[in-house]
């Protein structure tokens, strides 16, 4: 009897234990709530220990080695109504080869090789865009076109970089049809992330995360890109919001300068977000104008996050603010002293040395942001480059595909073979005033920036829940899943 005694309470010990473990509801909640994603192991990361040393780099007045180099064109919009994107790619790109030559360069085809950067304007057109990249390619013998500020001219970028079989690296333009069936190019690699990306993202934040405005308005620029980046967010609101509605759909020219009559129908349509895709000068435009006439609705975005227009609208006009970005990470934003060591470097170079504009503005002051997401993807092309140890296309394309790399930011990002798109996390960032930026900004001053709203909270949004459209058509990619294996 006292055997069976113990042994019942044996049995009823484990049982209580097992029912409170299973059946707790906030253990039970936790597992439910879980998320399951696939871990990407990298292969190569940055190592901010190993940065030379930067305290000459200044973007305005920086100069690259002639003669045998490793040579690089940033081709981009140097002068008209878009002039500031160049800037910001030339900052990005010139930071990370100016590193590099302060190390000491990089060994290939058995020599030690500085990096040169050469700029090419295109000037926003098409025409001038194929000059200046076969220029680059047949006069300056450039190894690697990097651009560009429009996804119709980052095709035009590479279909020159195939022709003559050097690499391109698109850091920037998001289309997804420029890796599709019909444009694909075994030397063309597209680093950042692309519309079916960004769609999905927003899609699964308001409707898996916020749960909370329904109706939407969208309007964008009228060309490949801004269509494209529209039609992923209907998708990716069908995908992951049903009960969404879309309730207008607006397309205007390049570089307008009057929104009023397409604010107007916003205004009628009584949306609770305002989508668009608009970069500079369209999306500040377009968002000042309707902070002017009276449309208060939060701007769900992926290039609204200058912060000389966000000083300028001033933190409450843009807090609230929804940003879909590839910079992102879950906050607070540093989390090792080399992350610290890392933004540090760039942020006291802006603060005591740049003081010519527009490096001298605000817009430089963090290197975050796209312009971090820049300057990161360049930092890929340079590593792979250095693992290849050449500048052949063919070791490059060798090396780059199924790549993972981890950025100074901790993110690790993975190069699909197929199809030379990223797989990565994106993040959902909302715009805040100073007092609740400390949330992100976990070091002194405790706030991005006092009189302008920037990130708050953040939320990322798992790999597998935003993997980047894989065109079926496309031969490559035929037997493979999404993840390209």
């Amino acid at each position: 009897m006292k055997f069976i005694g113990k042994s019942v309470l044996i049995v009823l010990c484990v049982f209580s234990f097992l029912f409170l473990n299973i059946y707790n509801p906030s253990t039970a909640l936790a597992q439910k709530s879980e998320v399951h994603t696939k871990l990407i192991q990298a292969n190569y990361e940055f190592d901010v220990d190993k940065m030379g040393d930067m305290s000459g780099f200044d973007p305005a007045t920086v100069k690259f080695p002639k003669g045998d180099t490793i040579r690089i064109a940033v081709i981009a919009s140097f002068s008209g109504p878009a002039a500031i994107m160049g800037d910001i790619f030339w900052a990005a790109v010139s930071s990370a080869a100016y590193d590099i030559n302060q190390r000491g360069g990089i060994m290939v085809d058995g020599k030690k090789k500085f990096v040169e950067v050469l700029k090419g304007d295109h000037m926003s057109r098409i025409d001038q865009c194929k000059r200046v990249a076969e220029r680059m390619v047949l006069k300056e013998k450039v190894h690697v076109l990097v651009g560009t500020d429009g996804s119709h001219l980052m095709k035009v970028i590479n279909q020159v970089a195939n022709q003559h079989k050097v690499i391109a690296q698109n850091i920037t333009s998001t289309s997804d049809d420029l890796m599709n069936a019909t444009n694909f190019s075994r030397f063309a690699f597209m680093s950042c992330l692309s519309s079916s990306q960004v769609g999905r993202g927003l899609g699964y934040y308001y409707g898996q995360i916020r749960k909370k405005e329904r109706k939407f308005y969208i309007i964008c620029q009228d060309y490949a890109f801004g269509r494209s980046i529209a039609d992923s967010f209907k998708q990716g609101l069908k995908e992951y919001y049903p009960k969404a509605k879309i309730v207008g759909e607006d397309y205007h020219k390049l570089f307008t300068t009057d929104f009023a009559p397409y604010l107007e129908k916003i205004r009628a349509a009584k949306p609770d977000v305002i989508f668009t895709g608009n970069w500079a000068p369209d999306g500040p435009n377009l968002f000042k104008q309707a902070r002017q006439m009276g449309l208060k609705q939060p701007f769900a975005n992926l290039f609204l996050d200058d912060p000389n227009f966000l000083h300028e609208v001033g933190p409450e006009s843009a807090s609230g603010n929804i940003q879909i970005t590839q910079y992102g990470v879950d906050v607070p934003a540093f989390k090792t002293p080399e992350q610290i060591k890392y933004y540090k470097t760039w942020h006291d170079l802006w603060a005591n040395k740049w003081k010519t504009e527009p490096y001298n503005t605000r817009l430089f002051e963090h290197g975050s942001g796209n312009l971090g997401s820049y300057r990161q993807q360049v930092y890929w092309l340079l590593s792979v480059i250095e693992r290849a140890g050449s500048t052949d296309p063919e070791k490059i394309i060798a090396v780059w595909e199924n790549d993972t790399y981890r950025l100074p930011t901790g993110k690790v990002l993975k190069m699909r073979a197929c199809d030379h798109r990223v797989i990565q996390d994106l993040h959902v960032v909302e715009y805040a005033p100073a007092d609740k930026q400390k949330v992100s900004m976990n070091i002194p001053p405790y706030y991005w920036y006092k009189d302008a709203a920037s990130t708050g909270h953040t939320w990322r949004i798992p790999a597998e829940k935003v993997l980047p459209w894989m065109d079926p058509k496309l031969d490559r990619c035929a037997d493979r899943d999404e993840w390209g294996e």
